[in-house]
């Protein structure tokens, strides 16, 4: 097995097309693909959320040559590169790299919707909608308190990391992976009458306007938010790749 098959097995799941329709159609900008090609034969994959040294060193033990990550390990231009640093460690080591962002959140069975998925909702309405898939939900769920929401997150997403702010029942969710509280998140969220909002990386303006229109805000941690889809997504991808091993690296200190 190439990288090219790895590549395309991701692609099969996760279009990279999406990446370029979602920075086209919503001006966001990405930098998806393969990052870093050392060529060789495919002796293992190890799937991580980011490309850490830790992340390097796993895949050192586990004899693998090619790191499929989430979040881009180039994402900005390089200017330069420094001993030790995880990319120039993958380069020495001849460990290949693809990282799929935008397209794996944005996929159907992806980041995204799997956190849907993982707070109870089965369909919804959507901020960034794509040809396949898209980005941010709007879903209802059985109704509960928000403790006992809180509780049922913790446990589904394996962290002790949530920060929660209101009181009110939660009947109708809005969702947006990463960090995804930005100011149209907001507002498509309170247009479409949700009374909880879910995300990461929240900003006290933000949180301070939902709360003060009597919205709950569910703070995850942006490593938890994703690496529960990002896991299921390496399930499938494992179906795609037999006969090459896979294993996932999961960094317990950022859940």
């Amino acid at each position: 097995m190439r990288l090219k098959n790895v590549y395309d097995a991701v692609d099969a799941l996760a279009p990279f097309s999406l990446s370029a329709e979602y920075c086209e159609t919503y001006h966001f900008y990405d930098n998806s693909g393969t990052l870093l090609d050392c060529g060789g034969e495919v002796r293992g994959v190890l799937c991580s959320l980011d490309l850490s040294a830790r992340a390097v060193e796993a895949a050192k033990r586990a004899n693998a040559n090619v790191i499929f990550t989430h979040h881009p390990a180039i994402y900005n231009p390089v200017s330069r590169l420094a001993d030790g640093e995880p990319l120039t460690e993958c380069a020495k080591a001849g460990i290949s790299v693809i990282s799929a962002h935008l397209n794996l959140d944005s996929a159907r069975g992806g980041i995204d919707e799997e956190l849907m998925f993982g707070l109870g909702g089965s369909a919804g309405k959507m901020l960034h909608p794509l040809s396949e898939g898209g980005y941010g939900h709007v879903f209802t769920v059985r109704e509960e308190a928000l403790s006992s929401f809180t509780e049922r997150i913790k446990a589904r997403f394996c962290t002790e990391r949530v920060v929660v702010y209101g009181d009110a029942p939660v009947k109708k969710v809005a969702s947006f992976c990463g960090a995804g509280m930005d100011e149209s998140a907001v507002a498509f969220a309170l247009a479409e009458g949700a009374d909880t909002f879910v995300s990461s990386d929240g900003k006290h303006h933000l949180i301070a306007e939902l709360v003060g229109k009597g919205c709950n805000v569910v703070l995850l941690t942006h490593y938890a938010a994703e690496n529960y889809g990002f896991v299921r997504f390496v399930e499938n991808l494992k179906e795609k790749l037999k006969g090459t091993p896979v294993t996932v690296f999961t960094d317990e200190r950022l859940l």
